[in-house]
């Protein structure tokens, strides 16, 4: 598959409407990396085909294909949803009365890793780091599931380019359903919903 084709793939997902954007976004990430790997072991078979008796030395295998790199971009998004998830689970299970420096850095770096087109400004993602901090932080009723799916949602907003009005705003009301259903403030989580909305609008 080309790396047009996988980025397509995403953008469908991305256009599905309803509370499970988040996650259909991250399944077609997935997908795609499935689909790469299925395509080198296909380009593989025909080479073998290729190379067969009649076009490689006798008693020598043919070389074997060098298995292609998958798509940076699809990396990227991978690897900033799971940075994401284990922030929240840091967070979720503090017990100090001030935030830990490397905690909070990490969370400031996995924020502004985010963004994969236009970037969000830095004073909004700090703001959004703090309210997350005060969300989340000690709130351990956090499930690992409800983790991971705060950070499929907060990478999707995110790289708002790929939703709609509608696409928006059931992720932000399912965000701040997850934090109010793990423990947080109203107010508190409000407050992270609001932030995620001025990001979206700034990476739009």
């Amino acid at each position: 598959m080309t790396v047009m084709k996988k980025f397509i793939a995403l953008a469908c997902a991305l256009a599905t409407v309803g509370t499970g954007l988040a996650q259909n976004y991250y399944m077609a990430t997935q997908q795609a990396r499935r689909d790469s790997t299925q395509n080198d072991a296909e380009q593989q078979r025909i080479q073998r085909e290729a190379n067969g008796p009649a076009g490689a030395p006798a008693g020598q295998a043919p070389a074997p294909t060098p298995a292609q790199p998958i798509d940076p971009a699809l990396q990227a998004t991978l690897n900033n949803i799971s940075g994401l998830q284990t922030d929240f689970a840091a967070l979720s299970n503090f017990t100090g009365d001030k935030p830990d420096p490397a905690q909070k850095i990490s969370l400031l770096n996995n924020l502004s890793q985010a963004a994969q087109g236009t970037k969000a400004t830095s004073a909004a993602v700090k703001k959004l780091a703090d309210d997350l901090w005060t969300a989340v932080g000690g709130k351990k009723k956090l499930s690992a599931a409800q983790q991971t799916k705060l950070a499929r949602e907060v990478h999707a907003l995110f790289n708002s380019a790929h939703l709609s009005v509608t696409q928006q705003q059931a992720l932000l009301a399912d965000a701040q359903k997850i934090l109010t259903a793990a423990g947080a403030e109203l107010d508190a989580a409000v407050d992270v919903a609001t932030d995620l909305k001025e990001i979206a609008a700034e990476t739009k």
